[in-house]
């Protein structure tokens, strides 16, 4: 575990819910006047828009499919030396990518393109990384603190097909058919990293959802429960009875497995975090 500069990264496919995590951290920074470098994972995809969709053509014609999942199409290598620099430097290397018209204002580069590469972490306190590859094995040396957002996969793909269509305005067919792309990847790049993960957060619902495929809405937070698995919870000294107390409707599943409603998805997160974070800061105040 790095001392000095620490590493926090959180990981989960498309859909899944990562930005809650995000936001649920951010509250943490703030709290403990943390200045975060953070870094958005599709910035390590290895082609933009438009080279993504010329290289998938070129896979399709040979009978082969290409998605943002797999090794084809990131820089794992490049998260890794990331990772690596900033735990030994608090510096390292990275870019943005431009994902509509105005961030294109913001950074003078067209939608669906690379910003150039640039130094990071310059003043801050940790490293920040949220998408898809955060805990993949390149990265995992190099991780002080690895999360997983997954919910059950009905769900996500009922969330990711919602999202789509409507805020991306894509049709369901489209949608689906990018799912069914994805398989084999999602299989094979995604799902291994959840069992390295330090603790995964997985959204169950409490409905029907068979057929994610003709589900009229996305289960409310309601009708959800949130399982919460802690790789190894002697490591991170948590405290599951204070926990249930201050969680109401809370229970253990097994011992090292906390169910709380998903209602209180955002306030396990940060009673589970708040204590792990500030650990992370005060062995690096006291290492500097």
């Amino acid at each position: 575990m790095s001392t000095k500069y620490p590493v926090i990264s959180v990981t989960g496919s498309s859909g899944a819910g990562t930005s809650t995590a995000k936001i649920a951290l951010e509250h943490i920074f703030r709290r403990e006047q943390v200045t975060p470098a953070i870094i958005e994972g599709d910035c390590f995809h290895k082609f933009d828009r438009m080279e993504f969709r010329a290289k998938a053509k070129e896979f399709e014609a040979a009978g082969k499919r290409l998605s943002h999942f797999s090794d084809e199409s990131n820089l794992f290598d490049k998260i890794a030396e990331l990772f690596d620099s900033y735990q030994r430097t608090g510096r390292g290397y990275a870019r943005t990518y431009v994902h509509d018209d105005e961030e294109a204002k913001i950074y003078g580069v067209d939608a669906g393109k690379f910003t150039d590469w640039r130094e990071v972490g310059e003043g801050s306190d940790l490293l920040f990384y949220e998408g898809l590859h955060g805990g993949v094995e390149e990265v995992r040396p190099y991780v002080d603190l690895m999360l997983g957002v997954v919910p059950v996969v009905n769900l996500e793909w009922i969330q990711k097909i919602h999202r789509d269509t409507a805020m991306r305005g894509y049709s369901q067919e489209a949608v689906v058919d990018n799912i069914l792309s994805r398989m084999h990847d999602y299989i094979h790049f995604i799902t291994p990293q959840f069992t390295n993960t330090d603790i995964n957060f997985q959204r169950v619902p409490l409905v029907d959802t068979s057929n994610p495929f003709i589900a009229r809405d996305v289960p409310t937070p309601d009708e959800s429960l949130m399982v919460i698995r802690v790789r190894k919870p002697e490591k991170w000294g948590l405290d599951f009875p204070w926990l249930m107390a201050m969680l109401n409707g809370s229970f253990m599943s097994r011992r090292n497995t906390l169910v709380v409603p998903s209602s209180k998805f955002s306030l396990a997160m940060e009673l589970i975090l708040s204590p792990i974070v500030h650990e992370l800061l005060e062995a690096k105040r006291k290492n500097r």
